[in-house]
């Protein structure tokens, strides 16, 4: 048989699914810091994983097709093919992000100011002889647990280790990939290295409280940005609206897989229709990010320097594409298959769902203040607010985007979910808390919520 031929083998469909999912996010991860970094390595690893995605994919299918015999069980199954789909969709877009690397197709100026300001804090660093770190496992270390920082990748001799577990024994030498908030990055750094974390390079990304609005979403529904801090004189308005275009894309796509997987685990028609919407927010920036991208190619001296900025922006709207196909099968009534609920609490990242109990840790406080990212290193992507009877204003949910795309009309209504919750968002007792990160880091949540 050749090599790239596959067979049907008896295999774990949530296994399988799981470590598509986990695939997918890490080669998300990878893209965006190859393109972060110019590292043509990084690249190349997410471009080798999309080929590992392929084989999952088959296999899940040919699994998949052997479990469902009768019309009952198709339509049972049918949410299940459609988050295979998806997760392939999301590794081949990532493909794309990595391609733009691999082929030097090139960015403006402005992209590679602006991306690491949309990129979740990443550090890149080198673990020296004497650190607490050496010749200890991940979990040994509680790096995530205490810090809230998680090592996606590590780069030891030739190679790199994807996606390390609490098994994995750090060693000196070892080239470690990072991200989380930026205290914990600082923490980490020097632990790792014996150095603090200054400017020279080794850092990129956001600091979530800076990120969004004081509302946490935009009138439609993704996450806000602030106005780019790239532009300079002379530069060219229509490209930097372009590429801060792309990067709340990027941002609003990302939380939209989340909220999905959210929205099938806890069978949610909420989160669901929050999918829908971010969705439907990305098309319209889409075409918008095309607008100005064609005045902009007037303007610039070598329009060819713009077929990465349109590479990313294409993936990225696939992206969103993959999260709506996820949570459709919510949206139609079909439910969340059990399959893919235990695929997604026993992946590598976990997603939680935590109520806030009066008297808690939580109760009180703001998502700053308690630095729920650094000290639990659990990301919080939405707080749904429950009904305020101390005198703040009761929210409603927003079931379908104004018919006559009025933006008017949304703005009169209070969302329920807080999306991408900036450090200043209130926590108070009934709150309910979407979040993603460990194992671990889901525990030490569930004690802070009471």
């Amino acid at each position: 048989m050749d090599s790239d031929e596959v067979s049907y083998e008896p295999v774990s469909v949530v296994a399988v699914l799981g470590e598509m999912k986990d695939t997918a996010a890490l080669m998300v991860d990878l893209a965006y810091s190859a393109v972060v970094f110019e590292d043509h390595e990084l690249a190349s690893e997410a471009l080798e994983l999309e080929a590992e995605m392929d084989l999952l994919q088959l296999q899940a299918r040919m699994s998949l097709v052997m479990a469902g015999r009768r019309p009952a069980e198709a339509e049972q199954l049918a949410p299940v093919f459609g988050v295979v789909d998806a997760a392939e969709k999301i590794s081949d877009a990532a493909g794309d992000v990595a391609g733009v690397v691999r082929d030097e197709m090139g960015l403006p100026p402005a992209f590679a100011a602006t991306l690491p300001a949309a990129v979740e804090p990443i550090a890149r660093l080198e673990l020296v002889a004497d650190s607490p770190y050496a010749d200890r496992t991940l979990g040994a270390s509680d790096v995530e647990t205490d810090t809230g920082v998680r090592v996606f990748a590590v780069r030891r001799d030739d190679g790199w280790l994807l996606n390390p577990t609490r098994e994995t024994t750090l060693c000196s030498g070892d080239v470690l990939l990072c991200r989380g908030p930026v205290a914990g990055l600082a923490r980490v750094h020097e632990t790792a290295t014996g150095e603090p974390l200054d400017d020279d390079g080794a850092f990129h990304g956001r600091d979530g409280a800076d990120d969004t609005t004081a509302a946490g979403v935009t009138d439609s529904g993704s996450p806000a940005r602030p106005a780019s801090t790239a532009s300079a004189a002379g530069s060219i308005p229509d490209l930097d609206r372009a590429v801060e275009t792309v990067v709340t894309m990027k941002d609003a796509s990302e939380l939209a897989v989340d909220l999905a997987y959210g929205s099938v685990l806890f069978d949610s028609v909420e989160l669901a229709r929050e999918v829908r919407e971010l969705e439907v927010e990305v098309d319209a920036l889409q075409s918008r990010f095309e607008a100005w991208a064609l005045r902009a190619a007037a303007a610039v001296d070598d329009p060819v320097a713009l077929r990465g900025l349109l590479r990313i922006a294409a993936s990225t709207e696939a992206i969103s594409d993959a999260a709506l196909q996820i949570s459709e099968g919510v949206l139609r009534g079909l439910g969340g298959h059990p399959v893919i609920e235990a695929a997604v609490r026993e992946s590598d990242e976990v997603l939680i769902r935590e109520t806030v109990q009066s008297g808690s840790t939580l109760d009180g406080t703001t998502v700053g203040d308690a630095a729920v990212e650094t000290e639990t290193g659990m990301r919080v992507v939405a707080v749904r607010r429950a009904s305020r009877t101390d005198g703040a204003a009761a929210s409603t949910v927003v079931d379908d985007p104004p018919a006559n795309g009025d933006s008017a009309a949304t703005d009169a209504v209070d969302r329920r979910y807080v999306l991408s919750p900036p450090a200043e968002t209130a926590l108070r007792a009934g709150d309910v808390l979407l979040a993603t990160g460990t194992h671990a880091g889901a525990e030490r949540l569930a004690d802070w919520t009471g």
